[in-house]
């Protein structure tokens, strides 16, 4: 029976700040290297082991995913890192304050932005500060100018199928640290959750989220671990 945990990296220093952060690059705050460490302690204890783990191409992601494996004593496991776990690009919000857009936007404009499962934020103007399309990392790909959810699915589903499904069908045990929009993509897919519900589900930061499957990848049971 596959055994796939999801985790939603650590609090982060645009999380603190209450800015839109989407395809920019911050670092943990301490509050999200204890919540990082104190996952992979929960893990440990809980008794689960890994063979194979997935992240993003962004600090929060990758760092998270390392203090978790250094609390499990398995800094040593293989990691696979791509874009197409990345956060969802936030276009011409990235950056800003959230409670300054909404008092500049109104409320409701800046919910059908954060909460919608197809209207993308504002693209990102070409050569804003905020502007990825000339950061190595992401060469050889177009970086978005903006993205729904439905768009960050589009991305995450595709690497699931070619990267992350097939390792749990081999047997693998995964682990996953990426980011709320990209493992809503995930729950979402996981789970059967509707288009009009997931954008209501809230992933908590550093909090291990346990999935059981059948042979066929369909979930038996989704549970958080702190819950157990």
């Amino acid at each position: 029976m596959p055994t796939l945990v999801l985790i939603r990296h650590g609090q982060s220093t645009w999380n603190l700040e209450n800015r839109f952060t989407g395809w920019w690059d911050v670092d943990v705050t301490d509050k999200g290297i204890e919540e990082a460490r104190a996952a992979g302690r929960l893990m440990r204890d809980k008794g689960l082991d890994f063979d194979q783990c997935f992240t993003s191409l962004q600090t929060r992601a990758i760092k998270t995913l390392n203090l978790a494996l250094e609390e499990m004593g398995r800094l040593w496991l293989p990691v696979e890192k791509n874009w197409q776990l990345n956060e969802r690009h936030y276009g011409g919000l990235t950056g800003l304050d959230k409670a300054e857009t909404a008092a500049k936007h109104g409320d409701d404009q800046v919910k059908i932005w954060r909460r919608s499962f197809d209207i993308p934020p504002p693209p990102l103007e070409p050569g804003s500060a905020y502007d990825l399309s000339g950061d190595r990392r992401y060469a050889g790909i177009t970086v978005p100018a903006t993205e729904s959810l439905k768009d960050t699915i589009a991305r995450v589903l595709p690497y699931w199928d070619a990267s992350i499904a097939p390792a749990l069908r081999s047997g693998e045990r995964v682990l996953i640290s990426a980011h709320g929009n990209s493992l809503r993509a995930l729950v979402k897919h996981l789970s059967g959750i509707p288009d009009d519900e997931i954008t209501h589900l809230e992933i908590p930061t550093g909090q291990p989220i346990v999935y059981q499957l059948d042979d066929g990848l369909a979930e038996i049971e989704r549970y958080y671990l702190s819950e157990r």
